[in-house]
């Protein structure tokens, strides 16, 4: 077997049952994909939405492409038909945007909505308290393009395990709170999104059943 598929065999192996990896092929070539392709591998994460685009139009029709990074809402047109789960939306408006687009084309996109839990400002994401009012809003009523399947989050980037898994659990009890709120809807609210290479192992711990690992699996990014 390949490095790289040897690499996702390893790491499928310290999984629990029930969490996904999102293999993060952003800024990789296609040939490394499909090295992951061929060890079994199905599930994409790509942050920039040419690039998504590009791959999503040669690679085989089974990948099942999700977007993890900041997305501007004037490229929502772009990503929205090719992906099966943004897992960034970071504002109401984005939120609003995916939703016209996804009615315009027929669709109805999964999307994790983010949250901002970590120390850096430069962080993306609804705060806990506020993503909680706008859902008792009725925000989903309005937008029916887009069903909610869970959130997502991002531990502080610190070397304290201790800081980083206070954020895990901050993100885990903002998912718990959202869940017992039983709004419409929210159905299929099952998904939190937490842990990269670095704290995967921390993040699912904590209760993370989605974990998004790139530089573990394709090594430093090629340019």
């Amino acid at each position: 077997m390949d490095r790289i598929g040897q690499r996702i065999t390893d790491i499928k192996s310290t999984l629990p049952e029930g969490v996904t990896l999102v293999a993060v092929s952003k800024f990789h070539p296609a040939r490394a994909i499909m090295e992951a392709y061929g060890a079994g591998q199905r599930v994409f994460g790509e942050s920039r939405a040419t690039e998504l685009v590009e791959k999503a139009s040669t690679l085989p029709d089974d990948i099942d492409w999700h977007f993890i990074g900041h997305l501007q809402t004037n490229k929502v047109r772009l990503v929205v038909p090719h992906v099966n789960l943004i897992h960034s939306v970071d504002s109401e408006r984005l939120l609003r945007c995916i939703d016209t687009e996804s009615r315009r084309i027929g669709k109805v996109t999964d999307v994790l909505l983010q949250l901002h839990v970590a120390l850096e400002e430069t962080k993306y994401g609804f705060l806990p308290d506020e993503l909680t009012a706008l859902l008792k809003e009725g925000i989903l009523e309005e937008t029916p393009g887009v069903r909610v399947r869970g959130i997502m989050g991002m531990a502080s980037n610190v070397d304290d395990e201790s800081r980083i898994a206070s954020d895990f659990q901050a993100i885990k009890q903002a998912f718990d709170s959202i869940k017992s709120l039983s709004l419409p809807r929210m159905e299929a609210f099952d998904t939190i999104s937490m842990g990269m290479s670095h704290d995967y192992p921390l993040a699912i711990s904590h209760g993370s059943n989605m974990v998004r690992i790139g530089t573990t699996i394709f090594g430093e990014r090629e340019y």
